[in-house]
Order: C-alpha cells, then sequence, then structure tokens
C-alpha cells in the first residue's frame, strides 16, 4: 500500500524521507515544492452505461390491398347487379353471362402462361354462354346438356391443332367448363323461381357477409392458422366470424325475403354457405399457388380480376341452390 494514501508527511520529516540534510536545499521547482500536493489514488475508469435497446414497435396488420378502391368497386359491383336483378331478369342473365365469360379468359390465359396448357377459349365461352341461358330456361337439365355439349366441342376444337399436349389442354378445357359456367349456372337456376330476385339477393348477401365476418375477425384476432400451406393469411378465428356472421344473416334474409322461409332455416343455410364460401376461396388459392400467381387478373382494382371475386361465390350457388329447394321448393 502506498504510504501517501494514508497523507503527506511532517515538515520535519522530509530530511529522513528523502536522504541526508548535506545534500543541500532542494532545488526550487515543481518537482521538489516544499509543500508537494498529497499523492491519491486513480479514481477507476467506469465505461459509459450504454442506453438499453428500445424494443421495435410492434407491425401493425394491415389489410395488403387497397382498401379504398376495393369498397369502391364492390360498391358499383353491388349497384349493377342489384339494378339488374330487380329491373329486369334477363339483363341479369347478361351480368353472368359477362362475368363467366371473362372469368373463362382469366382462367385459360394464367394456364397458358404460368403452364403452357391451351384450353381452347372460344368452344368455352360460346357454351358458358349457353350453359346460363339453358340453366335459366330449361333448369338442371337443360345445364347439363349444354355441359355435355360444350365439353364435346373443347374435344373437337383442340383437334384442329397438333397432337403434343392434347390430353392436357382438353383436361383443362372441361375443368374450366365445369367450374366456371357450369357452377355459375345454378345462379340462374335461382332466378328462375317466382322470388328468383330475392333468391338471389339472399346468396349473394350471404356469401359477402361470410367473407366479411371472416376478413373482420381474422384480421383482428386471428391468431391459429387454418390452412397455412394453402393460404396463410386465413384463421380459425376468421372462420368461427365467418359462420357467425352468416347464420346471422341466414336468418334475417330467410324471414324476411324468401317466401315461406324460416329463420332456423337460415341458421343452416348460414352454415352452409361459411363452409362452401371457405373451401372455394381456399380452392382457387391452391389454384393460385400452383400457378405461382397472387391475383387471377387485375380488372377489378382492389380485388384482382373476375375469378378473384367469383371464387367463393361460384361453389356456394349449387349449395344455396339446393337447401332452398329442400327448404321451400322451387318455386
Amino acid at each position: 500500500m502506498n504510504d501517501s494514501s494514508w497523507g503527506a508527511p511532517a515538515r520535519g520529516d522530509y530530511a529522513a524521507a528523502w536522504g541526508p540534510s548535506d545534500q543541500g536545499p532542494a532545488p526550487a521547482g515543481p518537482a521538489y515544492d516544499a509543500h508537494p500536493a498529497e499523492q491519491t489514488r486513480p479514481m477507476p475508469i467506469v465505461p459509459p452505461e450504454e442506453p438499453m435497446p428500445t424494443p421495435p414497435p410492434s407491425p401493425k396488420k394491415r389489410a395488403g390491398r387497397n382498401l379504398r378502391a376495393a369498397i369502391g368497386v364492390g360498391v358499383g359491383l353491388g349497384v349493377v347487379i342489384i339494378a339488374s336483378l330487380f329491373i329486369w331478369k334477363a339483363a341479369f342473365i347478361g351480368v353472368i353471362t359477362v362475368a363467366v365469360v371473362v372469368g373463362l379468359w382469366e382462367l385459360t390465359s394464367r394456364l397458358e402462361e404460368r403452364k403452357g396448357i391451351r384450353a381452347p377459349l372460344v368452344p368455352l365461352a360460346v357454351g358458358g354462354a349457353a350453359m346460363v341461358v339453358a340453366g335459366y330456361v330449361r333448369g338442371a337439365e337443360g345445364a347439363w346438356v349444354a355441359m355435355a355439349l360444350t365439353a364435346l366441342a373443347v374435344l373437337v376444337w383442340r383437334m384442329t391443332e397438333p397432337p403434343e399436349g392434347y390430353l392436357k389442354d382438353v383436361t383443362a378445357g372441361v375443368f374450366a367448363a365445369f367450374y366456371v359456367p357450369f357452377l355459375a349456372t345454378f345462379v340462374a337456376m335461382m332466378l328462375a323461381a317466382d322470388d328468383g330476385a330475392q333468391r338471389v339477393l339472399t346468396f349473394l348477401l350471404l356469401t359477402v357477409v361470410s367473407d366479411t365476418g371472416a376478413y373482420a375477425v381474422g384480421w383482428r384476432f386471428g391468431r391459429h392458422k387454418l390452412a397455412p400451406r394453402i393460404s396463410p393469411g386465413k384463421t380459425r378465428e376468421g372462420l368461427g366470424g365467418a359462420v357467425a356472421f352468416a347464420m346471422a344473416a341466414g336468418a334475417v334474409c330467410m324471414e324476411f325475403l324468401v317466401h315461406d322461409g324460416a329463420w332456423w332455416q337460415g341458421l343452416l343455410l348460414g352454415l352452409a354457405v361459411a363452409a362452401s364460401a371457405t373451401l372455394g376461396d381456399l380452392g382457387e388459392s391452391m389454384i393460385k399457388r400452383d400457378l405461382g400467381i397472387k391475383d387471377m387478373g387485375t380488372l377489378l382494382p382492389g380485388h384482382g380480376g373476375i375469378m378473384d371475386r367469383l371464387d367463393s361465390l361460384l361453389p356456394t350457388a349449387p349449395v344455396v341452390w339446393l337447401l332452398l329447394v329442400v327448404f321451400v321448393g322451387t318455386g
């Protein structure tokens, strides 16, 4: 231990401390000052404390699409559909036909771009339009006949080209004929009833409400993935929201819109719509994942293409048609 740490020695003790006194007086200078400064131990150097890292803010959930554009386009489509539905039924058949033809064009275009599959569009478009009209005029029998003739037309039309890829092209063509126009035909068959406009409106409302409930609840409370390998954005909580919203809307629609309908039938109808709409959405998500695309088209800002709006409607149409026939008859 350094003695200086206990204090400086007294003035008379310097001779003993520094040697005999005959060495003479200490030279002047700060190093030999008569009153040297008291020595102290150096203060330990303490490194400055590093500031605590600020945790990054939790990311806010985003919708992933332009909501303003999506809402605007949705409202515009709703006005066109409602106006044609209640003013003139033939106009609504025209709306279905246009949607079918555009949907077929989107689907066949993506198949050719991504997979090199050339499903013939011309016989599909003509046969698809004929299917919708036949379903409205002749019912299920007319729809099945038109479907069979469309499949035959696809087989023949493709024979005009080289045989390479014939099997995959006609298979995709028959699939497209069933997936888009044939399923859409059930909407036309609903419209053919005496209260057809109310039945179609019920079908559209329940499907839209189901999708809205799934989006709202899933966006706010979604934690558990429903089918992460197919559609990572869908959650079990969202499915629960779809079921709850659709069942509530079904009870109201069956009680006040559909002739001879009952609220309890609406609960069952809403449950079935939520299930079929979700499966339809997952089905098209599977197709788009196989094709490596996000949307089927860009025709509708904020929505994608026509097929991106028909994905839940198409498989739901036969479900609603069948349950309405069971509950209240063909009308």
